[in-house]
């Protein structure tokens, strides 16, 4: 174990002293097994903890070589007291990669078709001026829907409508208001667009297919199967994070730093609204990558395949990157909230694992988290790095 400090807290926010970097193994000998020079880069991404991207940051790499486990940073800015290393988080939208999972558990049962329509599973969601989007194109965001109603910028009146309720039905009745994507190269299939629209419509066809909960089906299909213990939804409008957890904090557009931990998440639900801890998410990807979850061939077939479509990155609920300088394919998915930042990722092989949680100020930001981003390329490196 190495103990470093972290300078930037009191000159960056102002909000008080530094405090100590912890990294921890989870074991002498599974930290020995990672090669020396991804310990100290894993190590080195963590520092500078409270800085002005980021208050905490928890850590998981896990696979062949071994495994490793890091936090920095604090609790909360106003004590300074270390972070909680077992903390739980909002997930955001790797909540996505549970909800497809449930979808293909439902296919390889016979209840559902993927390529059968919305129109059939939904009767009556969509108007006329929609063409047949299948289940499929809802997975990989290729259904052509508009984005639905929001309370505002996460950075701006976001913040300040944090504890209202807007329900996913009021989300999808404001994205078929506003009617398909219309122009030249527009409709199901043709285009793929990030969004939370597609995988709120999934969470109500699993209701509508199963009769039960969109959170109960989560729970018994995929978070009991996987071990995953402390993984929950919030109880409707909850603002909590139930259980110990870290604050989070966001950086609004007039310059302020706000608490921003407590938020009802009931707009997300199916999207984005999971609760959980990095041990949680470790479990999760090893049981659905081994096919203990969904049936290989079905995992193969749309979970680990992008469609063919210009510009496709994301398969059904993951996102495909090539790093070209090493050859290597990393199969993610990341996910931000207001004050947290977390990231799922491995090699198809299990070779290696990540999973990250990290107390981002700017969780919504257009670009990657810059402590993310550290982490990420400490966990795979590329040839020149060693």
């Amino acid at each position: 174990m190495r103990v470093r400090t972290a300078l930037a807290a009191a000159l960056v926010l102002g909000l008080g002293t530094a405090v100590p970097l912890t990294v921890v193994p989870t074991a002498q000998a599974a930290a020995s097994r990672l090669p020396g020079q991804d310990v100290e880069s894993l190590e080195d991404a963590l520092l500078g903890l409270p800085g002005a991207d980021a208050t905490a940051a928890l850590v998981r790499v896990g696979g062949s070589d071994g495994s490793w486990r890091g936090s920095a940073g604090v609790h909360d800015l106003e004590s300074g007291r270390r972070a909680v290393e077992e903390a739980r988080f909002r997930a955001g939208s790797t909540t996505k990669v549970v909800t497809s999972a449930v979808v293909l558990q439902l296919a390889a049962e016979g209840r559902v078709d993927l390529g059968g329509t919305v129109q059939h599973y939904l009767p009556g969601l969509l108007t006329d001026a929609f063409e047949p989007i299948t289940v499929r194109q809802l997975l990989t965001f290729t259904s052509g829907l508009q984005p639905g109603s929001s309370l505002g910028p996460e950075n701006a009146e976001g913040y300040e409508n944090r504890f209202r309720t807007l329900r996913p039905e009021d989300v999808v009745a404001a994205s078929v208001a506003k009617g398909p994507y219309r122009g030249a190269g527009e409709g199901p299939g043709r285009k793929q667009r990030y969004s939370n629209i597609d995988y709120t419509v999934l969470g109500l066809l699993i209701e509508r297919i199963t009769g039960d909960t969109y959170e109960h089906q989560a729970q018994v299909r995929i978070l009991r199967p996987a071990g995953m213990r402390h993984t929950s939804f919030p109880g409707g409008p909850d603002p909590r994070i139930q259980g110990a957890h870290n604050r989070g904090y966001q950086r609004l557009a007039d310059g302020r730093l706000v608490d921003a931990t407590e938020w009802n998440m009931s707009d997300r639900w199916a999207a984005g609204d999971m609760i959980s801890t990095t041990a949680d998410l470790e479990r999760f990807l090893v049981a659905l990558f081994s096919g203990k979850l969904v049936p290989q061939p079905l995992l193969e077939r749309e979970m680990f395949t992008v469609p063919d479509i210009e510009g496709a990155v994301m398969s059904a609920g993951l996102q495909r990157y090539h790093d070209e300088a090493s050859g290597q394919v990393i199969w993610l998915k990341t996910g931000s909230r207001p004050g947290y930042s977390t990231l799922v990722a491995a090699t198809r092989d299990l070779s290696r694992t990540l999973v990250y949680s990290v107390n981002a100020t700017d969780a919504k930001g257009s670009g990657m988290n810059p402590v993310g981003e550290r982490i990420l390329r400490a966990a795979f490196p590329r040839p020149a790095d060693h």
